[in-house]
């Protein structure tokens, strides 16, 4: 399969001018949707609240105790979801950018496999069975299989070329996932442990854990966000990069670095949450071009909203029971992955 590179648009909407407007109309758009989604996640689940109640509580006013728990409990579930999507949106335009590939997802680099490959291992081997251990254990897989995947790439003529990185993402993910299912099936509590963290979901969120991943998710975010215009660079292809005076290995590890931080921070917090990096690139992508001094922005607040919205449904669907987040981004996730391969324009066949 060979994989067309994202080049930037050279439209005259991607004028510095018209580019500024265009992400400011969008980011209004998109603030509003992400307003409205987190309004519906306050306002909707297996106990309804209403408008009134939901403006009360916002201002401080007094609320009945029953109607102020879930709300207290529905708002830091929001605030992960949120924070989490944008994470994720962030990690995936950024890897579609520095591996050339359209159909790029956090995954490409092996780090969901590492984070799970951790967990498991950590539940088998030191008995790990709390949300905070599983946090510390999928944080360091990630970062781990990073590394792994990025300094084996390096290795030989070229260094860490696109296609050396996905290959290499793709090997990983195929070892550590053997390894994964047969320490799963050699032991029957990692199995009931891991369960509810490998389906992906912020149900049960606690802001302690938030307190601790702000920091990462802030670091990351900076690196990517400020590595815009060398992303634009690399979209030009590696020779041309270099000739507009960047250092491509070392720049391309640092966005990495940083993409590493979004996910494997995103992953101890919520578990493993497919397709959204994917999804929120590319739907921003339709809308303002691939300039990624756009994209970037764009892909987060995008992000954001998808994920409050995929959870707010899962709690609706078939009350009282919930479908996790992770489930429903599978759902939404693959038809457009199945859309994007036939399309066409992403990859040639």
């Amino acid at each position: 399969m060979k994989v067309a590179p994202v080049r930037p648009s050279s439209s005259r909407r991607d004028t510095p001018a018209g580019g500024t407007r265009r992400l400011v109309v969008l980011s209004l758009a998109l603030g509003l949707l992400l307003a409205l989604a987190a309004l519906a996640s306050f306002g909707l689940g297996a106990r309804p609240i209403s408008l009134t109640t939901l403006l009360d509580y916002l201002a401080g006013g007094s609320v009945a105790e029953a109607d102020a728990a879930v709300l207290t409990q529905r708002s830091v579930r929001t605030l992960t979801a949120g924070v989490v999507g944008a994470a994720l949106g962030l990690a995936g335009a950024g890897l579609q950018g520095i591996t050339r590939n359209p159909l790029g997802d956090p995954g490409i680099l092996g780090i969901n496999a590492g984070a799970a490959c951790a967990v498991v291992a950590g539940i088998t081997f030191f008995s790990a069975n709390s949300t905070a251990a599983f946090a510390l254990w999928a944080f360091a897989g990630a970062v781990a299989s990073a590394v792994a995947v990025y300094a084996f790439a390096s290795l030989g003529a070229g260094g860490a070329t696109p296609i050396k990185l996905a290959l290499m993402g793709a090997a990983l993910t195929a070892g550590l996932g053997a390894v994964t299912s047969a320490l799963i099936l050699t032991n029957q509590n990692t199995l009931d442990n891991l369960r509810r963290w490998q389906i992906g979901t912020v149900a049960g969120a606690d802001l302690s854990d938030m307190a601790v991943a702000a920091p990462l998710l802030a670091v990351g975010a900076l690196i990517v966000l400020t590595g815009a215009k060398t992303i634009n660079s690399f979209a030009l292809g590696d020779d041309m990069a270099a000739s507009l005076g960047e250092n491509v290995a070392v720049r391309r590890l640092v966005i990495t670095g940083g993409v590493t931080l979004l996910v494997g921070t995103a992953l101890a917090l919520a578990g493993p949450i497919a397709f959204l990096g994917i999804m929120a690139p590319h739907a921003m992508r339709a809308l303002a071009g691939a300039d990624y001094r756009t994209l970037l922005p764009l892909s987060v607040l995008f992000g954001a909203a998808l994920l409050i919205l995929a959870d707010t449904a899962g709690r609706v669907i078939a009350p009282p029971q919930e479908i996790q987040v992770g489930v429903m981004m599978v759902a939404l996730g693959v038809p457009v992955f199945i859309y994007l391969v036939r399309r066409g324009k992403a990859v040639n066949l």
